[in-house]
């Protein structure tokens, strides 16, 4: 199971160690979801979508991808 983390400065610190982050946007919630994966575990962090640039940069992943799906009309 992730483990959703609340600070945002425990996040940034978690990132030193992770190999890769992720980033999925939901503008329908004005969120994102940013995922770190550590070497043991999957964390995440809610971030509203006008402060996600300023979070991005402040990340001190390895690689950081953004894995947004486009909804698919039916």
């Amino acid at each position: 199971m992730p483990i959703e983390v609340k600070d945002p400065e425990e996040f940034v610190r978690i990132t030193e160690r992770a190999k890769e982050c992720r980033v999925v946007r939901k503008p329908e919630e004005n969120v994102a979801k940013v995922k770190a994966r550590t070497k043991r575990y999957l964390y995440t962090i809610k971030v509203p979508l006008d402060q996600l640039d300023e979070f991005l940069r402040r990340l001190k992943c390895q690689s950081v991808k953004d894995v947004t799906k486009e909804k698919r009309g039916a």
